[in-house]
């Protein structure tokens, strides 16, 4: 039986939305480790979940190039939680840790014109 009385833990509300990007896995060395490609399931201000078809290790940081429409945003994260969908590929949810003032604002802009749609 579900709880409906359960408290959403995000602090920013996330939006379905389908981006390629690319990633880069960075260890504490800041040396690039893994790489790959993938898209994103859902965006907020704070994160993504990201689909791929290696897993991402969650000791690195995550350095993605997002492209939202006409616009490539660079942001750094860390993984929150991953897990193995039903087909085989790999979900891991990334909160953003370091994004600049212009790609914070191609986010803000990319999920208020995808709500007013």
């Amino acid at each position: 039986m579900k709880d409906v009385h359960k408290k959403e833990r995000r602090k920013h509300s996330r939006i379905s939305s389908l981006n390629l990007l690319s990633y880069f896995c960075i260890d504490e060395n800041d040396e690039i480790v893994a790489q790959g490609a993938g898209r994103t399931l859902n965006v907020s201000e704070g994160g993504i979940l990201l689909e791929t078809h290696t897993p991402i290790d969650p000791q690195h940081t995550v350095s993605l190039v997002i492209a939202m429409e006409n616009e490539l945003i660079d942001i750094k994260g860390k993984v929150i939680h991953n897990k193995t969908g039903n087909d085989g590929r790999f979900l891991t949810g990334i909160q953003f840790i370091e994004t600049d003032e212009s790609a914070r604002n191609i986010l803000k802009k990319f999920i208020t014109e995808f709500r007013n749609e």
